[in-house]
C-alpha cells in the first residue's frame, strides 16, 4: 500500500483552511473513491483525472484508489482539487518522485488547479485568500498561468504558474523548474486607483445636491436624495467614488478579497478601484446582505470601502431595507445557514435616491402633480424611521431647466419691453382681437378660422374656415358648424375639456374654438 499527500487550501468565507490530499493506493477490484465532504463537482473530477492522465501519457493505476480530504468535516468545493489529486496519485504509483521528499510528501508547496481532458490547467476561482494564506506560511504557489496574475498581488515571490500537467510534473521532479512570476507591470495612469473616473464638473447646476454630495464624501455620511425624475440624482451618486480619496494598499486587499469569493471574481486591473455597487430595486435580501447555499457575499459587502447606491429606495421590500440597519452601524454582516455560519466586511457609504410622490411631480414647476396626500404619505412611508435616521444627510432637488438664451442684462441698463402679440394668434377672447375686430362683423381665432359675430342672423355661430388652417380666405364659408350635427375632423367642437368650454362676459357667451384653445 503506497500513500502521498499533497497541500492544498479550501474557501469558507473569507478564509482559506489548509486542505490535505491524501491518495491511497492498494490492492483489489477498480475503484476510484474520494472522501471528505466532496461536493459534486469535486466527486466529478474522477473523469477528468483519469482522461488527463492517459492523454499526458502516464498510466493510471490498476486497483482500489481512495483520495482523503482532510479535515474531514469541512466542506470542498470547486475544481482546485484536480491538480492535487493527480499529482498524488502519480506520486503515490512512483511514476513521480520528488527529490527533496523522500517520504513521497509534498506539503510545503500548494497545487491549485482545474484540469482538462488533455492534461492542460484551467483557472480557478478564489485563488487571492489561499495566496494570502500561504503567503503567511511561507508556502510555494504552483496555480494556472490564467490565475497569475491574481496571484501575485499578494504574494509574488511565492507563486509559480504553469499551463500543463506535465509543466508541473516537471517542476516537482526539478527536471525543469518553474521561475518566479514577475510583477505586473502598470503604467503611470493604471496604477492602482489611478482609474479614469466620472468626474463631478461635468454637472451643470445643481449646486445645492453638490454641495451636499461633496459633504457627504468629506465625512462619510449616508445621503438621500430626493427629486423628480430627470434631476440628475443618479448621476451626481455616480460621481461619488471619484470625490473620496484613494484606498490605501489593506484597504484594496480587504476590497480584492471580498470580490474574489463573490461570484464575479476578482479582476486584476480593478485593484485599487473604490467599489460601486447599484442593484435594482427587485434585488431579494439575500443578494443585498449575503447568502444563497454557500453564504456568497453581497451587495453591501461588495461595495465594501465603496458606495451603494439604491435607486427608487421605495419601491425596495421593506424587508430588503431593514436588513441594512445593523451593517449601517457595525459595518461587518453575519451570513447563517444551517451549514456554514461566515462574516463578510461592510463598512459602505449609502446613496439612496427617491421621488416626491409617486408620480414624481410634487414641487416641479414644469409638471402638474396628480397624487392625492393620502398617496404621498403612503409612498414615503415605504421607508421606515429607524432607515431614515441612518441616512444622515438629505438633499432636495428640483427638475433641470436649460439655460435660457437671453443675454444677462446689464445692471443699470432698462429692460426691454416684451414682444407684442401677433394678431394672428390672440385667442378669440384676447383684448387684441376685441378692438378692431369688434366692429367687424367676422372674428378670427388663432387658427385663422373666421367666426360669426352674434347677433348677425344666425341662431348659432358658426366657422366657415373649413380647413382651419391660418390663411384662409375670408370668403371662403364652407359651413362647418360647431354643432353635434355637422363636425369635420380636426376642427370640431369638443365634448369635454377646454374646447367645449363657455365663458360669460356680461350677458353675451363666448364659445372657444376647439383649436385655438389647445
Amino acid at each position: 500500500m503506497a500513500v502521498a499527500r499533497v497541500a492544498c487550501r479550501a474557501q469558507v468565507g473569507l478564509h482559506a483552511p489548509l486542505v490535505h490530499v491524501e491518495v491511497s493506493l492498494a490492492s483489489g477490484l477498480p475503484v476510484f473513491c474520494i472522501v471528505g465532504l466532496p461536493a459534486m463537482v469535486v466527486k466529478e473530477s474522477k473523469e477528468r483525472v483519469r482522461a488527463a492522465l492517459l492523454n499526458s501519457r502516464f498510466e493510471f493505476p490498476a486497483g482500489r484508489i481512495t483520495v482523503s480530504l482532510a479535515p474531514a468535516d469541512l466542506p470542498k468545493e470547486g475544481g482546485r482539487f484536480d491538480l492535487p489529486i493527480a499529482l498524488g496519485i502519480l506520486l503515490a504509483s512512483g511514476q513521480i518522485r520528488a527529490p527533496a521528499d523522500t517520504c513521497r510528501t509534498c506539503v510545503t508547496r500548494e497545487f491549485y488547479g482545474e484540469l482538462g481532458l488533455t492534461g492542460e490547467l484551467k483557472p480557478v476561482r478564489g485563488l487571492l485568500l489561499a495566496a494570502a494564506h500561504a503567503a503567511r506560511h511561507g508556502h510555494e504557489l504552483v496555480v494556472p498561468r490564467a490565475n497569475a496574475a491574481e496571484a501575485c498581488v499578494v504574494a509574488p515571490a511565492q507563486v509559480r504558474a504553469a499551463g500543463h500537467l506535465l509543466e508541473v510534473c516537471a517542476h516537482l521532479t526539478g527536471a525543469a523548474p518553474l521561475s518566479p512570476c514577475p510583477l505586473p507591470q502598470r503604467g503611470a495612469d493604471e496604477g492602482p486607483g489611478r482609474s479614469v473616473l466620472l468626474d463631478l464638473a461635468d454637472v451643470r447646476g445643481q449646486l445645492q445636491a453638490k454641495r451636499a454630495l461633496i459633504i457627504a464624501a468629506a465625512g462619510g455620511h449616508s445621503l438621500l436624495m430626493i427629486g423628480p425624475p430627470g434631476s440628475g440624482k443618479s448621476m451626481l451618486a455616480q460621481r461619488l467614488p471619484g470625490l473620496l480619496p484613494p484606498l490605501t494598499h489593506a484597504e484594496a486587499l480587504e476590497v480584492a478579497a471580498v470580490a474574489a469569493v463573490s461570484s464575479a471574481g476578482f479582476t486584476p486591473q480593478c485593484l485599487g478601484e473604490r467599489p460601486f455597487r447599484a442593484p435594482h430595486h427587485t434585488a431579494s435580501a439575500a443578494a443585498l446582505v449575503g447568502g444563497g447555499a454557500r453564504a456568497r457575499p453581497g451587495e453591501i459587502s461588495l461595495a465594501h470601502h465603496g458606495v451603494l447606491f439604491l435607486d427608487e429606495l421605495p419601491e425596495f421590500e421593506r424587508g430588503v431595507l431593514e436588513a441594512l440597519r445593523e451593517p449601517l452601524e457595525t459595518g461587518v454582516v453575519a451570513v447563517s445557514r444551517a451549514a456554514l455560519q461566515t462574516q463578510y466586511p461592510a463598512a459602505f457609504q449609502l446613496i439612496a435616491a427617491m421621488n416626491p410622490c409617486p408620480c414624481g411631480r410634487l414641487g416641479d414647476p414644469a409638471g402638474g402633480c396628480r397624487c392625492t396626500p393620502a398617496e404621498v404619505r403612503r409612498y414615503r412611508g415605504r421607508v421606515s424611521a429607524p432607515l431614515l435616521d441612518r441616512l444622515t444627510c438629505t438633499s432636495r432637488s428640483r427638475g433641470w431647466r436649460p439655460p435660457s438664451s437671453t443675454p444677462p442684462r446689464v445692471q443699470g441698463q432698462p429692460r426691454s419691453p416684451p414682444p407684442a402679440a401677433s394678431p394672428a394668434r390672440a385667442p378669440c377672447n384676447s383684448p387684441a382681437s376685441s378692438g378692431a375686430m369688434r366692429a367687424s362683423r367676422m372674428r378670427t381665432c388663432s387658427a385663422g378660422a373666421r367666426w360669426m359675430r352674434p347677433g348677425s342672423g344666425y341662431s348659432r355661430r358658426r366657422c366657415d374656415g373649413g380647413d382651419s388652417r391660418p390663411g384662409t380666405p375670408a370668403g371662403a364659408e364652407t359651413g362647418a358648424h360647431h354643432s353635434r350635427s355637422r363636425r369635420r375632423p380636426g376642427h370640431q367642437r369638443r365634448a369635454s375639456g377646454r374646447g367645449s368650454a363657455v365663458a360669460l362676459s356680461g350677458s353675451r357667451r363666448r364659445r372657444y374654438c376647439a383649436i385655438c384653445t389647445m
